[in-house]
């Protein structure tokens, strides 16, 4: 690991280490838009960051949250992202974590503010907003509005497709099907025997798609028997309402229970992945006593296992003491840590040195 001043020792810092294969994070010392001129184009697999809240926090070293307006710092964001995008490679991601603010009472919107501008401005494209649950903030003694206890996680690519994506690593493992008493039970307990009464008693299906539901539904229940899927879902006609739109012109679902009278919602065999609200605390279980920001490990976990290859190289133009470097370097990935603060990388480097 090292700190590297002025940006021809950044690039060369940069390649040097891409070239090298070292595992152990990178932490250059420096601006973020800066530092970012001097890497090579395309050269990162994921980028993952958390900047400074605007006009919340004191941070070490100053920098971006201290403009006197927000403009001012949504401005200087978008300049940073840009630099990511140039240095993120074709299949990368970008995700962003940030905090919103108020001026003068008005909550500002900032998070949105930002998306907005990356997707108008600079051809992003958002591929989800994830809703981060803190379960529990801080203290809030405003008697006129409620607690703030969430923020925004985007994730960016830099089109919408061909990005690096591995859902099986992220999906949650399911439970598993059992025999009772000679019949087929599936993880959540469907055993098709509500099922068969739906169709036998159903005034909806015509015999011979009476007759083809319940030989569809013998096959589902094999799979599920076999371990080739974990569970389902029977949808039929005059019994349940089709999934998202009953319209014929806009659901294909809708389509095919008119046409054949029922269908199955297949739940994957690996588990379902995972949704776009998380709840995690943002303790600082590190106990750090510089760095304020409550950015947790675990908030790292899911984008880096789905959206970097293993042995890919992460980015974190704002790595304040490393979080996303630690989580990264756990996963099996490489890293480049920025930070504008010399005490924050010294941190950084100790966290780091401790867990290697």
């Amino acid at each position: 690991m090292s700190t590297t001043n002025g940006a021809t020792k950044n690039r060369s810092a940069v390649e040097e280490y891409l070239a090298s294969g070292d595992r152990d994070p990178l932490f250059l010392a420096g601006a973020a838009l800066d530092v970012l001129k001097g890497f090579p184009a395309a050269c990162i697999d994921f980028c993952m960051t958390s900047p400074p809240y605007w006009g919340q926090r004191a941070y070490s070293g100053g920098g971006i949250g201290l403009e006197p307006n927000w403009r001012d710092y949504v401005r200087n964001l978008l300049a940073v992202f840009a630099q990511v995008r140039r240095v993120l490679k074709p299949t990368g991601s970008f995700w962003l974590n940030i905090g919103d603010a108020y001026d003068k009472k008005c909550l500002l919107g900032l998070p949105w503010r930002v998306a907005l501008a990356l997707t108008d401005e600079q051809g992003w494209v958002l591929r989800n907003d994830v809703v981060w649950n803190k379960v529990k903030g801080g203290p809030d003694n405003a008697t006129d509005k409620l607690r703030n206890i969430h923020e925004y996680v985007f994730h960016f690519t830099k089109a919408g497709k061909g990005y690096f994506y591995d859902a099986d690593a992220i999906r949650k493992k399911p439970g598993e099907a059992r025999v009772v008493q000679g019949a087929v039970v599936s993880a959540t307990g469907v055993s098709g025997v509500r099922y068969r009464r739906q169709i036998e008693l159903s005034t909806s299906l015509e015999p011979a798609e009476k007759e083809a539901a319940y030989k569809a539904l013998d096959g589902i229940l094999e799979e599920v028997r076999a371990g080739r899927l974990a569970d389902f879902r029977m949808i039929i006609r005059g019994q349940q309402r089709a999934t998202h739109s009953d319209s014929e012109a806009v659901s294909g679902r809708a389509r095919e229970l008119k046409e054949r009278g029922f269908y199955f919602l297949k739940y994957h065999p690996n588990g379902a992945k995972p949704a776009d609200v998380w709840d995690i605390l943002p303790e600082d279980t590190q106990k750090r006593k510089l760095h304020f920001a409550a950015y947790p490990e675990d908030l790292c976990r899911i984008p880096i296992a789905a959206t970097c290859p293993e042995g890919g190289v992460v980015l974190d133009p704002f790595c304040g003491t490393a979080t996303t470097n630690l989580v990264a370097f756990r996963l099996g990935r490489r890293s480049v840590g920025v930070d504008v603060s010399d005490e924050y990388l010294r941190i950084a480097r100790e966290r780091c040195r401790l867990l290697l």
